[in-house]
């Protein structure tokens, strides 16, 4: 019989879920998927007064975001008698041995070492103490002092690390809380995780985990070491490469399916193909095409995902999603406008690559207050072009329909009356419809601004240039 895959997210509720985290949470998401297995969820919150209530719901919340669901979710902190609990265990087993030594103790055996050139280490001087002392003790675990530690990495391959290079790790402090490779082991074990996907910053602590889950008579998981995400200098993400928190992305205007395919797109393929929805993903996901190369960060290629996920989607099924971002852009549309909004974003979308871009392209068809660009007013809003816009304007009122052909048509009776190129009337107009000199087809975008609104917007730029503003 197969066993079930266990897997596990555990991340450190001390700031923003950062998206180095989150590639590291979808690999385990999508594995654990793939193989029909479950993800745990694991709050490992254990640093008190850095951990708080509020990076947690956040974290919570961007999984919400995203589409990720946890089978099971623990808190480290409402674990603390188990740890205790096997802490004690080990002591009994004669595992662990009592620490008394003082903070000072400490620090001096680490000056020692650093003037005599060693590692810095604990001594051992407690570990052959036969009688207990009625002074504050720490539990530490005795490590193997001679041979080697292998740990075998899915990704990697064996990786070879020397015992002499480990000291006897503390597992139970006087407090009696755990350390961090403590409580993270007593977990695995509890929650029978059975494989480990994480960064390879952690691959230095693997060997003594090992250590710990040997001494609680368990099999270690198989483990797999995932490569770093490192900004375009190539050196480690953070905020100067631009936004880092998943949150971040979401108020960007980023679509979660993009933000899902662009990152675990960094370190896994699948032969050539760049966009993937997240059934492809659950379908498709194995750590047999994971890379151990770290992964380059390019925002712009993220840009590029959003924009091919976004015209994957319809105008309809757009609107609620932009919403928020509209209200952004202080713009109020009717719910019986959504029609017409559904073909605006129609017109837009082709040249939008975020939500937030898409919103504010959509403003000057829902207000007029705009100003004109001030290179491009100097340029086609002028004495020269007044005649032609006089003149559009009065050929529009003539049209029977306001459809874009009939528009294109006026425009083309005007290039041939004046012997002019369709630019010397086409960009004068679209300053005066959008106060720019970039929009989708000036026909389509006077189209759905309808006749009586294109006259407006018209007037309004002939009277810019008469009071030669």
């Amino acid at each position: 019989m197969t066993q079930e895959v266990r897997v596990r997210f555990a991340p450190s509720p001390t700031g923003f879920l950062h998206i180095g985290g989150l590639r590291t949470a979808l690999f385990n998401w999508f594995f654990a998927r793939h193989c029909g297995g479950t993800f745990i969820l694991r709050i490992e919150d254990t640093d008190r007064e850095r951990s708080t209530e509020d990076s947690i719901q956040e974290i919570l919340e961007g999984f919400r975001w995203l589409g990720l669901d946890w089978d099971e979710l623990y808190r480290q902190t409402e674990r603390q008698e188990i740890y205790v609990r096997y802490a004690e265990r080990l002591l009994d087993e004669q595992k662990v041995y009592r620490c008394y030594c003082t903070p000072e103790e400490l620090q001096e055996m680490r000056k020692r070492a650093e003037a005599e050139k060693r590692p810095p280490g604990y001594d051992g001087r407690c570990r052959d103490r036969k009688e207990p002392l009625a002074l504050p003790f720490a539990l530490r675990i005795k490590a193997p002092r001679e041979g080697s530690t292998v740990i075998k990495d899915l990704l990697r391959g064996p990786v070879t690390f020397e015992n002499s290079q480990l000291d006897d790790l503390i597992i139970l402090r006087s407090d009696k809380t755990p350390t961090y490779n403590f409580a993270v082991v007593v977990d695995d074990v509890e929650m029978r995780v059975t494989h480990v996907i994480r960064g390879d910053d952690h691959l230095a602590n693997t060997p003594r985990q090992d250590l710990i889950y040997r001494a609680l008579g368990w099999e270690p998981p198989e483990f797999a070491h995932v490569s770093m995400i490192l900004g375009t200098d190539k050196k480690r993400l953070s905020k100067r490469h631009g936004a880092t928190s998943v949150q971040e992305y979401r108020h960007l205007g980023f679509l979660p399916e993009a933000l899902i395919n662009y990152l675990i797109r960094l370190g896994w393929s699948h032969g050539d193909q760049e966009i993937f929805s997240p059934a492809e993903l659950k379908k498709l996901f194995g750590l047999d095409s994971v890379g151990t190369s770290p992964a380059i960060f390019d925002p712009e290629k993220l840009v590029w995902v959003n924009a091919q996920h976004m015209n994957r989607l319809s105008p309809q099924t757009l609107i609620p999603l932009l919403k928020p971002f509209v209200a952004e852009e202080g713009l109020k549309i009717p719910e019986e406008d959504e029609n017409h909004l559904t073909r605006v974003i129609a017109c837009l979308l082709e040249r939008s690559r975020t939500l937030k871009e898409l919103a504010h392209s959509i403003r000057y068809f829902y207000r007029s207050d705009f100003g004109y660009e001030e290179k491009g007013a100097k340029k086609f809003l002028t004495a020269e072009t007044r005649p032609r816009l006089q003149k559009l304007r009065q050929k529009f009122l003539a049209l029977t329909e306001f459809s874009p052909e009939a528009v294109h048509a006026a425009f083309q009776e005007i290039v041939q009356e004046e012997g002019i190129k369709l630019i010397s009337v086409a960009q004068p107009a679209r300053l005066a419809a959008t106060g720019g000199t970039v929009s989708p087809p000036i026909t389509e975008v006077l189209s759905l601004l309808g006749r009586e609104e294109t006259v407006n917007r018209l007037d309004r730029a002939i009277s810019h240039i008469e009071s030669g503003d």
